[in-house]
């Protein structure tokens, strides 16, 4: 799947449709205009950017909306994004700064070396994007 980079406008609607499969545009921009202020054109407008875009896919009648990509899909590429952006792709140094500016407890700790042996152990370097 192609690199899909969405602004935080355009995840306001996937997050509606990744919680309720599909919606008819209308219904989208009656839940916008209520939690976010947006006039329906501008609903459309952002709608229309994530057809394009390949995230939603339309269909008739009623200009039914349903996400095209899955969340994990999103999460992994903007977490790679974020990496890549402010970090400069290095997974270690993004673990190192953050880690440092973290107060964890016992319980967490022991989970990230679970997590890290985990990996070790079947030497897995990356995620699935299906879990």
């Amino acid at each position: 799947m192609n690199d899909i980079r969405l602004h935080e406008g355009e995840l306001n609607i996937m997050e509606l449709l990744w919680s309720n499969k599909s919606l008819a545009a209308k219904d989208i921009a009656k839940i916008i205009k209520e939690y976010v202020g947006w006039e329906k054109n501008t609903t459309y407008t952002v709608i229309k950017r994530l057809i394009d875009k390949g995230a939603v896919k339309r269909e008739d009648p009623g200009f039914i909306c349903k996400a095209a990509v899955s969340k994990r899909v999103v999460q992994v590429m903007e977490t790679k994004n974020l990496l890549a952006k402010f970090y400069n792709s290095s997974l270690s140094t993004f673990f190192t700064d953050f880690l440092g500016n973290q107060a964890l407890n016992p319980l967490e700790v022991a989970e990230l070396q679970r997590i890290l042996n985990r990996y070790k152990r079947t030497g897995q370097q990356e995620m699935s994007v299906s879990q």
